[in-house]
C-alpha cells in the first residue's frame, strides 16, 4: 500500500504542489482506509496528530486531490460526502441498512460508454454505477 500513497505524492510534487505532513498524513489515510471516509472521519483521526488542523484544512486538501485527480468525491443521499482514494477501475456496492460501501473491481463498463458514443452522439466522459442491497452482517441480523 505504501507504494500507492508514494506514488500519488510524486504525481503531486511533479505538478507543483507543495507536500505538506498534513497532506501526506490525509492521502495515507485515505488510501489505506479504503472505508470511504468523511472529511470529519479524517479530520477525527488526525486530529490528535495535528491539533492545528481544522475541518476546513481537511476540506481544501480533498478538493485538490479531487482536482488533481487522485481522490473521488462520493455523493450520496445522505448529504454528507465520502472519499475515495481509489481511482483504479472499480465500483461500489451499498448497504441499504447501515451505510457500509464496499468496492468491488469489475472491468470497466468502457463498452457501454462507447455504445452510449454510437447512439446519441454524445461525448461520453465517464460514468457512475451504483449497486445497492444489504450487507452479509446486517443480513444475519434482520433475517
Amino acid at each position: 500500500m505504501g507504494t500507492s500513497v508514494e506514488h500519488a505524492l510524486e504525481q503531486l510534487k511533479a505538478s507543483g504542489v507543495r507536500i505538506t505532513p498534513q497532506r501526506h498524513a490525509i492521502l495515507s489515510y485515505l488510501v489505506e482506509s479504503m472505508g470511504h471516509p468523511t472529511a470529519d472521519d479524517i479530520y477525527r483521526a488526525l486530529e490528535p496528530k495535528f491539533p492545528s488542523m481544522s475541518v476546513a484544512t481537511v476540506y481544501n486538501n480533498l478538493k485538490m486531490f479531487i482536482e488533481a485527480g487522485m481522490v473521488r468525491e462520493l455523493t450520496y443521499g445522505d448529504n454528507s460526502s465520502r472519499f475515495d482514494a481509489n481511482v483504479s477501475d472499480h465500483y461500489h456496492v451499498m448497504c441499504e441498512i447501515c451505510g457500509k460501501i464496499e468496492d468491488f473491481s469489475y472491468p470497466t463498463l468502457s463498452d457501454i460508454e462507447h455504445q452510449a458514443e454510437k447512439i446519441t452522439g454524445f461525448q461520453v466522459k465517464g460514468h457512475r454505477m451504483e449497486l445497492h442491497g444489504i450487507c452479509g452482517t446486517c443480513k444475519q441480523l434482520h433475517h
